[in-house]
């Protein structure tokens, strides 16, 4: 069994297709709400991977979200430690943050389901590489990041070039909602309906026609990705037990 420290950063955050995942695999998930409480793991011993979710915040929103610096540093010591790492939206910046890249900030503003692209390096990641060229994904976000000089390019898309990056063996940076399955789209559509507006007026009118044209190819390759990156975190605590 592996156990998965989860960080959420901000109120009705929902795992979808990646608690799916979590579930089949047995994982022990611990969960961690700094922004409720400032409560992040105390070190890299206690988990064999990391998962941090995203957020309304900005990956340098530091004054009224002073554990961010740490949440990057405790990214960065996971990855340096050949742990997986998985950071999602908000937590993509925040490992590009980690690592040295710019976080740019409000001028990539995406709000729909999108195609994006498996560059080479994505094909022959074990990620990526069952998807194909090309998969869909849900979007919700103003912000994106320039590559840290260590990252490799995973997924481009068309509106935002670094959709996913890796550093290392298995820290992973991806801008798009793979884990956000139909149910999840719709639950942030009931509970965030105003913001949705704002970012894509008029497209809650149209909800059902993008929801019958992509949400289910999204939800399969969301599920796939999720499974995936389990298969990357490795039991470190019970390989040394066993040596």
């Amino acid at each position: 069994m592996v156990r998965i420290a989860v960080v959420e950063n901000m109120h009705k955050t929902h795992l979808g297709t990646l608690g799916r995942a979590l579930d089949e695999a047995g994982a022990e998930v611990e969960l961690f709400r700094p922004w409720q409480d400032s409560v992040l793991p105390s070190g890299i011993h206690d988990h064999d991977g990391l998962i941090v979710l995203g957020g309304k915040q900005s990956a340098v929103d530091d004054a009224d979200y002073p554990y961010l610096p740490a949440l990057a540093g405790l990214m960065r010591r996971f990855g340096d430690a050949d742990k997986a790492v998985l950071g999602i939206c908000l937590g993509s910046q925040l490992l590009a943050r980690a690592y040295g890249g710019e976080n740019i900030l409000g001028s990539a503003k995406e709000f729909a389901w999108t195609a994006l692209d498996v560059t080479a390096e994505g094909a022959a990641d074990p990620l990526f590489r069952d998807l194909g060229p090309r998969f869909e994904s849900f979007h919700w976000h103003v912000d994106t990041v320039s590559l840290p000089d260590k990252a490799v390019r995973l997924v481009s898309g068309s509106a935002v070039a670094n959709q996913c990056f890796r550093i290392g063996r298995a820290a992973y940076g991806m801008q798009f909602h793979f884990e956000a399955s139909i149910d999840v789209v719709e639950a942030w559509l009931a509970e965030f309906p105003d913001v949705a507006e704002r970012m894509a007026p008029g497209w809650l009118a149209r909800y059902p026609e993008f929801a019958a044209r992509h949400a289910e190819a999204a939800d399969r390759a969301g599920h796939a990705i999720a499974r995936a990156f389990l298969q990357t975190v490795q039991p470190v605590r019970a390989a040394a037990a066993a040596s």
